[in-house]
């Protein structure tokens, strides 16, 4: 691993706290048709502080925040890492077992918050804590708690410093006006959050991810950056209310946490013709270095940190970083001795450049071949007609796996003439053995509340 960050107790959210006082006059966040200064997120910040102390949270405690982005959640987040504690964000949206994941980390205050901000304060009878954790309050440091996804099974658990998470936003400078898409339960929307606080810039919080809430608050506010996924930008593409409203504040729109297909990004480098477009890569794990793109093509991305080293193994993505993780609360150690830790990300090398390929576990194996869902969902995305597809590998007692493929149709269409036109079109581009055996249409969404492709049966 790296040699421990020198890193002063509080140093960054401190540093932070002094932005804030100097952005004094700024919008900070836009919430429900509200608008809240800096200022605002000073006076709270007294508040919280105050209410910390109040309740007897002490240094070293582990803290949820049951809700969503919103301005108070923003400022007792602050205070809570100024508090140095370990803070577990969750949302009503994406979990529903509140108490078997609180359990994991040893949760003992809890803030809950609804709709319209307010919150309830709850304590819970808790005594044993992990190495991890102790870790962390020994040296008097926050912490941030993550949950990763748990599409294959029990969520792991994430422990970060939250000092070192911070660190690399103290120099962050570009003053914009972002559209909080990415949850603060996740690591990319706490690097969203982070940055645009840390450049004193404008975060616009949204209530709901709809294609026309999100393109109605990007024309009312002038949103400047949008962070999401290739599958929100695909929805946002096939609705075609991007034509419904004015969109020409976007300046930047950043993607990550999945393959974008290349059909879809150049139909948005079409559309946003004026927007510059940049691939994001992030892990719950490591979080996200600065990545620069190719300019003749922006699925290659250069890692531009020297706090975030890279090695490629057997075509498998390894990282180093400064910012990884402390450990699982959950799952054992899976850093190499030397500190590498494998994302599971396979990856083509040009130079200085990758193009992540797809996660090693989604390969389908047909008959010792490799096929990459990916590869075969970007033919089929091309098809007239087509609005969503995820594929996936399903068993066969000859082939070992077969392709398989879940359509969502634009508009009826006959089952049979479409699978036939399907078919026929992914023979012209692709080898026979990554030609979809089984086409299955539905009318169920194929991807799941964090926007993210479902591609498991």
């Amino acid at each position: 691993m790296y040699p421990e960050m020198i890193i002063s107790p509080k140093m960054n959210i401190i540093r932070l706290i002094e932005k804030i006082k100097l952005w004094k006059e700024n919008e900070a966040i836009i919430y429900n048709g509200e608008i809240f200064k800096y200022d605002w997120m000073l006076e709270r910040l007294e508040f919280w502080d105050k209410k910390i102390n109040k309740y007897g949270i002490k240094s070293g405690s582990v803290v949820a925040i049951i809700g969503d982005y919103s301005p108070e959640v923003t400022v007792l987040l602050i205070s809570l890492i100024k508090n140095n504690n370990i803070v577990v964000p969750l949302t009503y949206l994406f979990r529903t077992n509140f108490e078997e994941l609180l359990d994991i980390p040893n949760v003992k205050y809890i803030f809950k918050f609804d709709e319209k901000d307010n919150f309830r304060f709850e304590i819970r009878n808790i005594n044993q804590t992990h190495k991890l954790i102790k870790k962390l309050k020994v040296k008097g440091r926050p912490g941030l708690i993550l949950f990763s996804s748990g599409t294959t099974g029990e969520p792991k658990v994430i422990v970060h410093d939250f000092e070192k998470l911070l660190t690399k936003h103290r120099s962050a400078n570009k003053r914009l006006r972002t559209l909080a898409f990415l949850m603060f339960d996740h690591i990319a929307g706490i690097d969203t959050l982070f940055y645009v606080l840390f450049s004193g810039g404008t975060l616009i919080f949204s209530k709901e991810r709809s294609v026309n809430c999100i393109c109605d608050l990007i024309e009312k506010y002038k949103v400047e950056v949008l962070p999401t996924s290739p599958t929100f930008l695909n929805l946002l593409v096939i609705s075609k209310e991007y034509k419904n409203y004015d969109l020409t504040s976007l300046k930047i729109i950043t993607f990550g946490s999945e393959i974008m297909p290349e059909y879809l990004l150049e139909k948005l480098k079409s559309i946003f013709c004026n927007v510059k477009i940049i691939q994001k890569y992030g892990i719950s794990e490591l979080g996200s270095p600065p990545s620069k793109s190719k300019n003749d093509n922006l699925l290659w991305i250069k890692m531009d940190s020297d706090q975030f080293r890279i090695k490629i193994v057997d075509g498998i993505l390894f990282v180093k970083a400064e910012t990884a993780m402390l450990g699982y609360l959950n799952a054992p150690n899976p850093f190499t001795y030397d500190g590498w830790f494998n994302t599971g990300d396979k990856v083509e090398v040009d130079g200085e450049y990758l193009k992540i390929l797809g996660r090693e576990s989604d390969i389908i194996n047909v008959g010792g071949e490799k096929v990459y869902p990916a590869e075969v969902e970007n033919i089929i995305g091309e098809i007239h007609n087509v609005a969503e597809v995820a594929v996936y590998g399903e068993k066969n007692q000859i082939m070992g796996n077969i392709v398989c493929a879940r359509i969502k149709l634009l508009k009826d269409e006959d089952k049979k003439n479409f699978i036939r036109r399907l078919k026929k079109y992914c023979s012209s581009k692709l080898e026979i053995y990554k030609v979809p055996v089984k086409v299955k249409i539905t009318v169920d969404k194929l991807y799941s509340t964090r926007f993210k492709k479902k591609r498991l049966v």
